[in-house]
């Protein structure tokens, strides 16, 4: 019988989530457990890790995993590596659910760095009012510019003080709409941007924004990856599930 894993946390796994909950595919939806406020899922659901590629070889032999779909968000680079080292070993079929990147648009003014690293070196040694919208888990590495103040919004409250020195903080979950994230720029004077290259429909709203309000962006690229099957949609992901046996073809 069937059984299937997804590696979750984006809106393209909670959806993913509610197709496969209308059949009769045995399912169970991962958290990795770094947030509080989780969507709740209508799957069997789990959080936390699962200790490395040998615990995950470990959990996919043990709870006989047939198939698993990785729709974590593209910069979760670490849980993606382990999953495809882990399904290789178990020899369990993996697809990457990840939705496609952003493409530049007339009137954008992007900067398009490799890592956190250089997205620091791009800003400006003038002082300057900058919106890190990349989560908590890198902002330390901007430390190394403090002249600047940085604007966070995080989904949920931070439980230790921030690593940086003039910060402020917005909690809010998105997704986000232009009209909110222009205000946010505007009431923050907000002169430049730094995101992560993650895609989708629910955090564009703050490209659009910097658009119209002519704000520079420094955009990080996503990591490199090991080779795997990837599909951009929920309905691609259905299709390759019925491919490899998981589910009736559609349609049938």
């Amino acid at each position: 019988m069937a059984y299937l894993l997804i590696l979750g946390g984006t809106t393209e796994a909670t959806h993913l989530a509610a197709a496969v909950s209308q059949g009769e595919l045995r399912s169970v939806f991962s958290y990795a457990g770094r947030t509080g406020s989780r969507t709740i899922q209508p799957l069997p659901t789990r959080v936390g890790g699962f200790g490395g590629v040998e615990g995950l070889v470990k959990y996919l032999r043990e709870e006989r995993v047939t198939h698993v779909i990785d729709a974590t968000h593209p910069f979760a680079d670490k849980m993606s590596r382990n999953a495809v080292s882990a399904c290789t070993q178990a020899n369990v079929p993996l697809l990457a659910l990840e939705r496609k990147p952003w493409e530049p648009k007339a009137g954008d003014c992007w900067t398009l760095v490799p890592t956190m690293a250089h997205a620091v070196e791009a800003l400006p040694d003038a002082a300057s009012r900058v919106f890190l919208a990349i989560g908590k888990k890198t902002i330390a590495t901007f430390a190394a510019k403090p002249q600047h103040h940085y604007l966070l919004r995080l989904v949920d409250p931070p439980e230790l003080d921030l690593p940086l020195q003039n910060v402020s903080t917005v909690i809010a979950r998105g997704p986000f709409d232009v009209a909110g994230d222009s205000a946010l720029l505007r009431d923050n004077a907000i002169t430049h941007l730094v995101a992560k290259n993650a895609g989708g429909a629910g955090a564009e709203a703050k490209l659009t924004a910097a658009r119209h309000l002519r704000i520079p962006v420094i955009l990080v690229d996503r990591p490199t990856l090991p080779s795997r099957e990837i599909r951009d949609s929920v309905s691609g992901a259905m299709d390759w599930l019925a491919s490899h046996g998981a589910i009736l073809e559609r349609g049938v």
